[in-house]
């Protein structure tokens, strides 16, 4: 699986455990909605650690927690 499937995977799968939408996470990261959708829809090849890092602290969770998944795990 490419990195930008696994990326789009587990910020999917994040949004339904944690009953987000793309637009409520946009507010709780301050990551623009646009970012998101990029990352999602796969047409942002690298979307940066610090966007990432953002979009942890949006789900409530750590940099570790969002890589140790299924998803990561090959």
């Amino acid at each position: 699986m490419k990195e930008q499937d696994m990326l789009a995977e587990r910020i999917n799968n994040l949004c339904k455990e944690k009953r987000m939408t793309y637009c409520s996470l946009a507010c709780a990261s301050a990551v623009p909605i646009g970012t998101i959708m990029h990352i999602v829809d796969k047409s942002t090849a690298n979307p940066g650690m610090l966007t990432i890092e953002r979009l942890c602290e949006g789900f409530g969770i750590t940099l570790n927690e969002f890589f140790d998944s299924p998803e990561f795990i090959s």
